[in-house]
């Protein structure tokens, strides 16, 4: 028998549910990057060493990552609203208690929970865009989306900043308190609950996994998860590394780096707002395409300028196109995956998408810094590879007669995409 279909996007007006889902996907990179400008000073007054206190920073991607796993799944059996308010008030308490932590092994673990928690926000509203939307009206609020993903590292830190000359750092995780509580009660007002009763897995553990598991053995979706996992280790890797490659051997000030950092992230928000507008009239694989062939030929390019020694001069504009890339890439990748799967499997789908993007970047980030200061030669050996690699699995991906194109802009015809599972 079909299952019910879920309220038509026309319930809940687009650009409602826009501020809504960004504010709530905000939650993880805000908790990020909200406390970099505090990390000497929370080392120096928790008697540690820089090092140590990164690793709070590690402790919450692990989290942020793994906790996907957790709350997508759950999200199939018990619907997307009771599992994100879980979360956020989770985050909003784990988020004080980090305020209080006496030493920095204790923040380390409370970083930990509180990425566990924050994953909630990340994975489920991708699920949302997946119950309300398919094809090009997906693909274009996933881009729509990417204005927040975007914005996030580059105002959070501002803000931290401006935070810590009227408070200790421990004051920052009072506000991302403040910030999960509010987005909490916003959500219990606002958001609907997308997934209905009738179009859910069964609430049994074995159910649960079982379609976490099906998820994971489709072809059409593990291909552009792959592709997007590629390029997006590629990404981490220049985030991971481009400070040191920047500062210390091209030689820029901290002030210089910041500015280009700034521009090279406005250019992914740029090409990712590009990519919208081109959804539906061009089609979504040769979009995806295309910001393959630019990432990985920028990720070449930035090999070739570091062996051949051309300077920054090359260097620089070679990374904001293999960055711009990325603005084509993901939300395409992700339309694509998600759409591959019935709504009843949008939360293990978004799960196991974003599992994959933060385990790629884990591994390779730390890669950038492998052979000690005074080269570059690392962070370019791990774009160019990822980018290569992108490029050939998003090509096998993009010609594979399995894999088809979502065009459909309304409401996920659940009727067309039978669910076997209880």
């Amino acid at each position: 028998m079909p299952t019910a279909v879920a309220a038509p996007p026309a319930a809940h007006p687009r650009t409602k549910m826009f501020v809504l889902l960004g504010a709530l996907t905000s939650v993880g990179p805000l908790a990020i990057d909200l406390y970099l400008p505090a990390l000497p000073r929370l080392a120096h007054d928790l008697g540690t060493d820089a090092s140590a206190a990164q690793l709070s920073l590690t402790a919450f991607m692990v989290g942020l990552g793994t906790g996907q796993v957790i709350a997508g799944p759950l999200s199939d059996a018990f619907g997307r609203r009771r599992p994100l308010l879980a979360g956020l008030a989770a985050f909003a308490a784990v988020s004080l208690l980090c305020a209080f932590a006496p030493r920095v092994d204790v923040l380390i673990a409370l970083r930990l929970v509180q990425g566990l928690t924050a994953a909630t926000g990340v994975a489920l509203t991708k699920a949302v865009v997946r119950d309300l939307y398919t094809g090009v009206e997906a693909a274009r609020f996933f881009t729509m989306l990417m204005l927040v993903t975007g914005l996030i590292p580059l105002l959070a830190p501002v803000l931290g900043a401006q935070l810590l000359r009227v408070t200790p750092w421990p004051g920052l995780f009072v506000a991302m308190a403040a910030a999960g509580a509010l987005l909490w009660l916003i959500a219990i007002l606002r958001l609907p609950e997308t997934h209905p009763v009738e179009a859910r897995v069964a609430s049994r553990p074995g159910a649960v996994l079982r379609a976490l598991v099906t998820v994971g053995r489709d072809r059409r979706f593990l291909a552009f998860t792959l592709t997007a996992g590629c390029a997006s280790g590629a990404q981490f890797s220049y985030l991971s590394g481009s400070s040191f490659v920047f500062q210390e051997v091209y030689g820029l000030s901290p002030q210089g780096y910041s500015a280009l950092f700034a521009v090279n992230a406005i250019g992914m928000i740029a090409s990712g707002q590009i990519a919208g507008r081109l959804a539906g009239r061009v089609r979504m694989r040769t979009i995806l395409a295309a910001g393959l062939g630019i990432s990985g030929a920028a990720g070449l390019l930035v090999l070739a300028a570091v062996v051949f020694g051309f300077g920054i001069g090359v260097v620089s504009p070679a990374f904001f196109l293999m960055v711009a890339g990325q603005g084509l890439i993901y939300p395409m990748a992700l339309t694509l995956a998600m759409s591959s799967q019935p709504t009843s499997r949008a939360g293990s789908a978004s799960a196991l998408f974003g599992l994959v993007q933060w385990v790629t970047g884990g591994i390779c980030g730390p890669i950038s810094g492998a052979f000690g200061p005074g080269t570059a030669l690392p962070l370019a050996l791990t774009v160019a590879v990822l980018g290569v690699a992108a490029c050939v699995v998003g090509r096998l991906t993009i010609t594979g007669s399995c894999v088809p194109e979502p065009t459909s802009g309304g409401p996920p015809p659940r009727a067309a995409l039978p669910d076997p599972l209880p």
